[in-house]
């Protein structure tokens, strides 16, 4: 039985609750962050904050939650879980208000809830042997850079592609990959990186930015742009990064085979600076 937090208390999972008049459960009306355990240690946790408060600050939240805070609950978290390797999942909602289209004008207090989930990230299955990916339309909303709970076509792209034997779907958009269900794509090319530049299309991922300074000091180029399916399918390598898939390599998209189908060299050096990187920060 998981302890969970929510509004300041410790829980059992089957004991925790939140209105059914939150605008969070209502509207998708709040946003979350996932941070990575490894070693009982939290993974760029200062960074997730960060983008926390980015993502309340775009939707005109009148209540920050501390930082502080939030890194005591995860700790206690941690603990009472006996987490060593896995995820914190932090939810914040705008809170709990009669039901109305409009937002609330006057401040009301955030919900705020986390758990803990157990996963192997560093010796994943997917690191190991790669995953295959397929396209879809990408038809979500057009703010995909505030990391919002509104992720249901995510979670209808991510479902078809595994039913049809996948591993994950990549989003298209005017001919342009933009991203995966839940993660930033990328493609080798030589010495070259591409990854679509950071705009309102995309969700720039904690994990997005510390890679690409991990691809500098490989000594790779890094262009981040627009590319198409076929730039992706002609690539030598290709990869996915989020906090919990860390660096993981790409060996199929739709019917074309990346790299003859194994994880490629660079993919592997890259995640492993990654996690030294990552590891040498960790709190």
């Amino acid at each position: 039985m998981r302890k969970v937090y929510v509004n300041g208390d410790f829980k059992n999972e089957d004991e925790a609750k939140v209105s059914i008049f939150d605008r969070g459960l209502l509207f998708s009306d709040s946003i979350y962050e996932v941070t990575s355990v490894i070693d009982g240690k939290l993974i760029d946790f200062n960074h997730h904050m960060k983008r926390l408060d980015r993502s309340m600050t775009e939707l005109k939240f009148k209540s920050f939650i501390n930082h502080d805070e939030i890194l005591e609950f995860h700790r206690k978290l941690i603990e009472f879980n006996n987490l060593k390797e896995g995820m914190i999942y932090t939810q914040v909602t705008r809170g709990v208000v009669d039901r109305s289209f409009d937002m609330p004008k006057d401040v009301i207090k955030p919900t705020v809830l986390a758990f803990t989930q157990e996963k192997k990230i560093l010796e994943s299955d997917a690191a190991k042997n790669g995953i295959k990916v397929m396209t879809l339309e990408d038809m979500r909303w057009k703010r995909n850079d505030i990391k919002t709970t509104q992720l249901l076509y995510a979670s209808m792209a991510k479902s078809e592609a595994t039913a049809k034997g996948f591993d994950d779907a990549w989003m298209l958009r005017q001919g342009y990959i933009t991203e995966g269900s839940s993660n930033n794509v990328w493609i080798v090319k030589g010495k070259i990186i591409m990854t679509r530049h950071s705009d309102n299309l995309i969700l720039s991922g904690i994990t997005r930015e510390a890679v690409l300074k991990c691809a500098k000091d490989l000594g790779y180029e890094i262009v981040t742009k627009n590319f198409t399916l076929q730039d992706a399918q002609s690539a030598n390598e290709a990869f996915i990064t989020s906090a919990t898939a860390l660096v993981t390599p790409v060996v199929k998209i739709n019917t074309s085979k990346i790299g003859g189908g194994k994880p490629g060299n660079f993919v592997k050096a890259l995640r492993a600076e990654y996690i030294k990187q990552a590891l040498e920060t960790a709190i």
